[in-house]
């Protein structure tokens, strides 16, 4: 079974980087890349009425294709394909989806449920009861940080910060409670009926607290710790 890359995610997360800063124009061999598109020139909090702040590549808002215009509404479906990547936010939670992500925002904002089909996101979320499904796995939240990967076979859980509650998409009962001050307990949550722990402890891998910083501002807010600034990651071992 062929998985998401580490390789990949961390050559595609570094060349977001060079474009958001202008940098990437300066860089041999880049020419054929999808061109990134901005709302704002500095990160800043988004205005009412608008939900997306950046996007490359093929996105799409209930199957047809977005664009800086278009509007995010809960109830909606929002899918990125091969190559693209999307930041935007519903309310006053913000996301980074990956490329070939598929996410469900539910039509609640308390006690509802954003169903990430497939890939990759990276979610802020107000401080309020929500949670994340995957096919695997379900995360249980409340104003937390948390980066989800969705597999097949099983979905990869950090809780960046806040508190979480891990479980198997059908055994509700085995469930992990998760206090994280900065990436502290990273997880695998496993299909597997059979796996004899189906929580398993995972590496730290494919975000960074840059990202957690930048979707936070978007809705207003800060990380609860200190990001440095710069191209250096705050974790290393992945670009």
């Amino acid at each position: 079974m062929n998985r998401i890359t580490d390789i990949d995610e961390s050559r595609r997360r570094f060349l977001l980087y060079l474009l958001s800063t202008g940098a990437f124009a300066a860089l041999p061999g880049c020419a054929n890349l999808p061109a990134v598109h901005q709302a704002m020139d500095v990160p800043e909090e988004m205005p009412e009425g608008m939900s997306i702040f950046q996007y490359m590549g093929a996105i799409t808002v209930n199957g047809k294709p977005a664009d800086l215009d278009t509007r995010i509404n809960p109830g909606d479906t929002v899918e990125t394909g091969e190559g693209g990547q999307l930041i935007f936010v519903v309310h006053k939670d913000a996301f980074l989806m990956r490329s070939n992500s598929t996410m469900r925002i539910p039509t609640k904002a308390v006690g509802g449920t954003y169903d990430i089909d497939r890939g990759k996101a990276l979610s802020v979320f107000a401080s309020r009861q929500t949670q994340i499904r995957t096919p695997t796995a379900i995360i249980a939240i409340r104003g937390t940080g948390v980066y989800v990967e969705s597999e097949p076979d099983r979905s990869y859980v950090c809780t960046c910060y806040g508190v979480a509650n891990l479980a198997p998409a059908d055994d509700p009962s085995t469930n992990l409670t998760v206090t994280s001050k900065h990436h502290d307990d990273p997880r695998y949550i496993l299909a597997d009926k059979n796996a004899a722990n189906r929580i398993q402890p995972a590496p730290f891998k494919n975000h960074d607290d840059q990202e957690l910083l930048l979707i936070e501002t978007l809705v207003g807010r800060s990380t609860p710790y200190v990001v440095p600034a710069g191209i250096p990651r705050t974790r290393g071992g992945y670009i």
